[in-house]
């Protein structure tokens, strides 16, 4: 038995009122079509599906670039209904010889392998020619609700937008799921309508058509209803990522790692943490971050795409494409910008800012500087105020600071040049020229005291002679 899954991702979205294609609006860093072709990865590595594809249509090149190798693309040039991309996926699922599939819809982030799973387990032990993945939900309002018979048996789906009053009060509703074995859909697709207010081809309406035809239609009633939450707006998205951002910091929390108010922390799904790490309020981890263990981050820090070893501090700053050693201290108020590497037990003080910066072990930029270029040896302390002239308005050019050198405060180094080992640069110095191994580098006008300057100012100010 070969069991495909159809995903549905060719909608306008237009509630979303955005050029972005809906399914590729992010949850947690992932595009919701992104977390749906994740969970059918697990899917297929149990065994319960056996290939993807995915119907395509609004913004088709770049949702096809999403998918990218995880599926095969089927493009819906004109949208009409669910029932439609059914349809226009037909001849794709006879060629991969399909005998079930199993349809959802790419913005339906939050469902999970262990409910497919289930449903699709159901479809086999109730022999059904259609599974439904149903909810009961307080308050039903945009689902289709399912209709039953008398003996309890599933006759039907009536959308909302064909409800009348009495289907409306129904709490048990479809979710846009379903298991079909193949040659049953396909039957009763060419009876498929589109007289309905939408004028669409609902796919839904398989299912009256099946139980007519003496199908058996099965439904599977998840009991975790937030799974089947469906974003059609903004509201919907900010909803969904509360809900999975819980379960990652619930995951993290399992994990050994203490938030002291989960509500406050932000961790994209592809971060990755060590055991005893303690993240304090507004810690936002973005992007493929690593953290180590026993590290401290926060409060209100940011981190993007960077890698944090073992022991790291990072205190009200900004992190974004770094690479953290071992013992490293960030903070407070600190930018640390693409490319910035701190060697063991470096540390990047309060309003320190860096750019494309390596720093060497033990090394220190305690405060209010800015080193960007910069290839910083061990050992080196920088003093307060000392900066990287780099950029000449046409190219960027390097600082070299070597191993032990003592740099006096309100440095400034006219790149390109060379601070040797152990050597000393005055307070208040423009370093324009290489200072060699062990040499003082100091560069200042002679101070010049002008005596009496304030009374004779003042006598200037008020024209007096």
């Amino acid at each position: 038995m070969r069991r495909l899954a159809l995903v549905l991702a060719a909608g306008e979205g237009t509630r979303m009122k955005s050029v972005i294609p809906k399914v590729l609006h992010r949850v947690c860093g992932r595009s919701m079509l992104s977390w749906v072709l994740g969970t059918l990865d697990e899917l297929r590595v149990s065994g319960h599906i056996h290939g993807v594809l995915v119907v395509i249509g609004n913004g088709a090149d770049e949702v096809r670039a999403e998918v990218g190798g995880r599926g095969a693309c089927v493009v819906q040039e004109e949208r009409r209904g669910t029932g439609h991309a059914v349809m226009v996926a037909a001849s794709a699922l006879n060629a991969e010889g399909a005998d079930e599939v199993l349809v959802l819809t790419a913005d339906s982030p939050l469902l999970t392998a262990p409910t497919l799973r289930r449903l699709c387990d159901v479809h086999g032990e109730e022999a059904a020619a259609m599974t439904v993945l149903g909810a009961v939900l307080k308050d039903p309002t945009g689902y289709g609700r399912v209709i039953r018979d008398a003996s309890g048996a599933v006759t039907g789906i009536v959308e909302e937008s064909e409800a009348d009053t009495w289907q409306k009060g129904i709490k048990e509703v479809n979710t846009s799921t379903y298991v079909f074995r193949w040659a049953d859909l396909r039957e009763v697709l060419p009876r498929l309508s589109d007289d309905n207010a939408k004028g669409e081809y609902f796919l839904t309406d398989a299912v009256g058509l099946l139980a007519a035809g003496g199908g058996h239609v099965a439904l599977y009633v998840t009991p975790d209803a937030h799974e089947v939450l469906g974003v059609n707006s903004r509201v919907h998205l900010a909803e969904a990522q509360r809900i999975m951002r819980g379960r990652i910091n619930r995951r993290w929390m399992e994990e050994g790692v203490t938030m002291e108010d989960p509500s406050t922390v932000y961790i994209d799904a592809d971060v990755s943490m060590g055991a005893d790490t303690v993240l304090r309020p507004f810690v936002v981890l973005e992007g493929v971050t690593t953290v180590g263990r026993g590290c401290r981050l926060g409060p209100n820090t940011r981190i993007v795409d960077s890698r944090l070893g073992d022991g790291v501090t990072v205190e009200q700053a900004v992190v974004r494409e770094c690479e953290l050693e071992e013992g490293v201290s960030v903070g407070p108020f600190a930018s640390l910008r693409p490319g910035s590497v701190f060697h063991a037990g470096s540390k990047a003080g309060t309003f320190v800012e860096t750019k494309k910066t390596e720093v060497g072990r033990g090394s220190k930029i305690p405060h209010l500087s800015y080193m960007g270029d910069a290839r910083i040896g061990e050992d080196v302390n920088v003093g307060a105020g000392s900066i990287t002239c780099n950029f000449d308005g046409r190219e960027k050019h390097p600082t070299v600071i070597e191993d032990g050198a003592f740099i006096g405060s309100d440095t400034m180094f006219i790149a390109p040049v060379r601070i040797g080992r152990g050597a000393v640069t005055g307070a208040g110095s423009a370093i324009t020229v290489d200072v060699p191994d062990g040499a003082l580098g100091v560069e200042r006008s002679r101070q010049r005291n002008i005596e009496g300057y304030k009374r004779k100012a003042k006598k200037e100010e008020e024209g007096r002679p």
